[in-house]
């Protein structure tokens, strides 16, 4: 398609607005602005390297504006100059978050991108105390203290994670005491993940950790790399800039729709606008990453995922840990031929995967963090204005892994059944 009279009137306000305009440098040759255009957008997924969407693509903002300027004043189609456009938006946000777009390699590990993770979720955070509308950003940034904290845990332990004194033999206490009390039938119908655990902890390697570690944050640059572009977009320029985005092909209809939800100033549609944008998070930007991890080597990938939400505590005000969601309910025959229930202060499910994840964060994470920010709004404000960096170094929940263990077969109840609950199979996952 190509850009109408009115979105071109809106691309020309957007450059202005930002300090790009014509007036403020040398127009392009046709010829460098050719050389941009129908770029494949090889690196949007960061898996594929550092860096930006495109490795032809500058880093330098007022170039980037300029030549963007010119393909606008050409009437070129949006989806002819995607590329740039998208480089553009992210050269700012990053910019502007502190980050050095072109050396930003998640593959470097968390030591390299410590200060790239601060650096994010404070922008999430910034973005989140100027506009109360962008909740999706808040929320990012209180839930990102938890990611990184982990992450840190994560690389600082290495193999060691796996070799903590009693994590595999907590594992296996666990199934043990399940086994006692409802029979192996109940140990085959525990999470996955779980019997994972208790069976490849002891063979897990550095080179496992740092694998999932490079996996998990490519994904955390993904949703930056899509996510804050349009954010900043918005604060930017409005609808029309994002509109433009639209036009590109870089979005469809429903996360435009989105946006204008985001923007209408009516609660219920500011909230439906940012659980679309968390939509798009959870399942274009990292659904598949998380299926790739858990997949990773049998049951070590099954086993880390189950770690990760098994141990997790989010930071968001009310919001009950993943563990305390869905916990183990197995339902069996005592011996006395008697219906009982045994329950067990673990999750039954999965965080990697997506339609788990998806219900505790629609149940859980999205109504508690709305109502903080209609209700409680200066006790939220007060947390996003703590240093970023003593919100996630406070944040390190896998130390106490095997105490948590441990404490689950403390916590093991079996109880007596009704006839509904004898005869429903626990769904695991």
């Amino acid at each position: 398609m190509r850009i109408g009279a009115m979105l071109r009137t809106a691309a020309l306000g957007v450059a202005a607005a930002v300090g790009v305009g014509m007036a403020a440098a040398a127009p392009a040759s046709a010829s460098e602005v050719d050389r941009y255009l129908d770029l494949p957008l090889i690196n949007r997924d960061a898996a594929a390297g550092p860096g930006g969407v495109h490795p032809d693509l500058p880093y330098d903002g007022p170039e980037l504006g300029r030549l963007l300027e010119q393909a606008r004043a050409q009437d070129v189609p949006p989806q002819r100059y995607a590329a740039l456009l998208y480089q553009y938006w992210l050269v700012d946000a990053t910019g502007k978050a502190g980050i050095d777009l072109r050396a930003w390699n998640p593959r470097d590990g968390v030591r390299a991108n410590r200060d790239n993770l601060i650096r994010s979720y404070r922008y999430y955070e910034d973005l989140q105390l100027a506009h109360r509308e962008l909740q999706w950003a808040g929320m990012g940034g209180q839930v990102g203290a938890d990611f990184g904290g982990g992450l840190i845990d994560f690389e600082l332990m290495g193999s060691d994670l796996y070799g903590l004194p009693g994590l595999s033999e907590s594992a296996g206490a666990v199934l043990a005491a399940v086994q006692r009390a409802a029979g192996p039938q109940a140990v085959e119908r525990l999470p996955a993940g779980l019997r994972a655990l208790a069976a490849a902890a002891p063979r897990i390697t550095p080179e496992d950790v740092d694998h999932v570690i490079a996996a998990i944050l490519v994904m955390q640059k993904n949703i930056f790399s899509d996510l804050m572009p349009m954010h900043d977009a918005y604060v930017t320029g409005g609808l029309p800039a994002l509109q433009e985005f639209q036009a590109a092909g870089l979005f469809g209809d429903d996360i435009m729709a989105a946006w204008r939800d985001v923007a209408s100033g009516n609660g219920a549609r500011v909230a439906a606008g940012n659980r679309a944008l968390l939509r798009r998070e959870q399942q274009w930007a990292i659904a598949r990453q998380w299926d790739e991890v858990r997949s990773y080597k049998g049951d070590v990938g099954e086993a880390i995922t189950y770690l990760s939400g098994a141990a997790g505590s989010p930071s968001v005000a009310g919001v009950v840990p993943p563990r305390q969601f869905h916990p183990i309910r197995i339902s069996f025959t005592a011996a006395d031929g008697t219906p009982a229930l045994l329950t067990l202060p673990l999750p039954e499910w999965n965080w990697s995967v997506l339609d788990s994840r998806w219900e505790y964060i629609t149940d859980e994470l999205l109504p508690k963090y709305r109502d903080q920010v209609e209700n409680n709004w200066p006790a939220l404000e007060a947390t996003m204005r703590t240093p970023y960096e003593v919100q996630m170094e406070s944040k390190r929940p896998l130390l106490n892994i095997p105490q948590l263990l441990d404490s689950a077969v403390r916590q093991l109840q079996v109880t007596p059944a009704s006839p509904v609950t004898a005869g429903t199979e626990m769904a695991v996952r």
